[in-house]
């Protein structure tokens, strides 16, 4: 069991531990504007963000970490994401630790559908509640580099935000970003075909 590990933040790279990339093709639900999305996926299937996951510490009162590299860059007018996730047992948190670069979580609550866009960048600490889809976003034009801790027995669930996705969408508008309702989005590109 290692207790101390040397870390890349410009990698995103933990030693000794692999690297999962994810790339547009693989999210391809979860961006609205879906003629945006062809046409980048035609142009190409850029690198999206590399997770470095360390899950050897089980048991109780045992934590997993790991460290997040989000590329800046954007699908149409929305920004680069994550999947973005629940957890498999529900009432566990998390907390995520700003590294470098500018971002959003967005955080979604089950079962009220409250949502938040909190600030995620260098310096800074975002609290995830139980019960929360959070899914984060680069805002600015350079990686997003986070650290994430969670609880060994928190899980991940990716299928319950691939069904219903997140309500909120976070999309550039006159060079900055804005968080919008996912339906009003739609609609704002609904109307650009006619």
């Amino acid at each position: 069991m290692n207790l101390s590990l040397p870390f890349d933040v410009t990698s995103g790279a933990i030693a000794g531990y692999a690297q999962t990339e994810r790339r547009l093709s693989d999210l391809p639900a979860s961006f609205a504007d879906q003629k945006a999305l062809a046409g980048l996926l035609d142009a190409g299937n850029p690198l999206l963000y590399r997770v470095s996951l360390i899950e050897e510490h089980n048991g109780p009162g045992q934590l997993h970490y790991g460290m997040g590299v989000l590329m800046p860059g954007q699908v149409g007018r929305e920004y680069f994401m994550t999947k973005g996730h629940f957890h498999a047992w529900r009432p566990a948190a998390e907390v995520y630790i700003g590294l470098a670069g500018q971002g959003l979580m967005l955080l979604e609550h089950e079962e009220s559908g409250e949502c938040h866009a909190i600030p995620l960048s260098a310096n800074t600490v975002v609290y995830v509640p139980g019960h929360t889809a959070h899914r984060t976003v680069n805002t600015g034009n350079e990686p997003l580099v986070y650290w994430g801790v969670l609880s060994s027995d928190a899980g991940h669930d990716y299928g319950a935000v691939g069904k219903r996705n997140f309500r909120q969408v976070v999309v550039a508008q006159e060079g900055k970003p804005l968080v919008m309702e996912r339906a009003d989005f739609l609609a704002e590109l609904e109307a650009e075909k006619l």
